[in-house]
């Protein structure tokens, strides 16, 4: 399932073509994805402006001039993908800029601009809801986020108070979505090695100084993704089509057996399962 880094890149990769332009049609190719699709969806959607897109933890936001949001998520396998941007839109007229439409092409967004948006989703793992942008922060999928681990209200004090007296596994602490927004298993392993913790050390046992590196390591870990365009390992994809880079500068994460990457480290990546996730570590860089 794409993690931060992804939604971010797939953001920053809709902006040109969906932030300040009106959808001048929304097409819905069947009538749901993981769940429904709201009530006169198309409708609702047609002729508005998308005043903001932004990201919310796993979730791209579309924050629309008729007072409503457009709650995106890509579940395991969702893409979008731009075609025809600056080409004149015509409703019903077909763009040879455009691709042919895909059996798995379910949600289409013909903006103004000439763009065509296209989700495609083979295992409709994905969802779209929609809110009034007033109340958007109490919706089922975001109310009970934690902060964003990009922005000012995540920092080592905050980390410090969320993990003191817990017995659980660091780890698996920092994949709650209530305790930090958007982590997920690849950037939680790449983490915690550069940090040099142990993924089963209990959160409650971590240092005050080493949770501050920890902070500092999420940070940084997270922008180097998203400057590579996030990792492609299955299904994932850019908003262009192109491929994310970052799985090449992978540390631990799906590196079992292989030898660590520190200089004179005489350790292999080891795996273990925590919670039903694989997590990948250095018995001897981290402790």
């Amino acid at each position: 399932m794409p993690e931060l880094p992804e939604v971010e890149t797939v953001r920053q990769g809709l902006l040109p073509a969906m932030e300040g332009h009106v959808i001048q049609q929304a097409v819905l190719r069947r009538a749901d994805l993981r769940w429904p699709f709201p009530v006169n969806m198309e409708a609702r959607l047609s002729g508005a402006r998308v005043t903001q897109l932004r990201r919310r933890s796993k979730y791209i936001l579309a924050d629309l001039d008729c007072g409503e949001s457009l709650i995106i998520h890509l579940g395991m396998s969702g893409r979008m993908v731009i075609s025809g941007l600056n080409a004149p839109f015509v409703p019903g007229a077909f763009h040879f800029d455009h691709p042919a439409v895909e059996k798995h092409d379910h949600v289409l967004f013909h903006m103004d601009n000439g763009a065509r948006v296209t989700f495609n989703d083979p295992r409709r793992f994905g969802a779209m809801d929609l809110c009034a942008t007033a109340v958007l922060d109490a919706h089922p999928l975001l109310a009970r986020l934690g902060p964003e681990p990009l922005g000012n209200e995540f920092h080592a004090a905050y980390l410090a108070d969320q993990l003191a007296g817990r017995k659980t596994a660091i780890k698996t602490a920092l994949l709650d979505q209530r305790i930090v927004a958007g982590l997920g298993n690849i950037y939680v392993c790449e983490a915690l090695f550069r940090a040099g913790i142990h993924p089963a050390r209990a959160a409650g046992r971590i240092s005050a100084s080493r949770i501050a590196t920890l902070t500092q390591t999420i940070r940084a870990t997270l922008r180097e993704a998203i400057e590579a365009g996030g990792s492609s390992l299955r299904d994932y994809r850019q908003a262009t089509g192109e491929m994310g880079y970052f799985q090449h500068a992978f540390r631990v994460y799906g590196r079992e057996g292989a030898a660590c990457v520190t200089p004179d480290c005489p350790e292999n990546v080891r795996r273990i399962v925590q919670s039903g996730r694989s997590s990948f570590y250095c018995a001897a860089c981290q402790r």
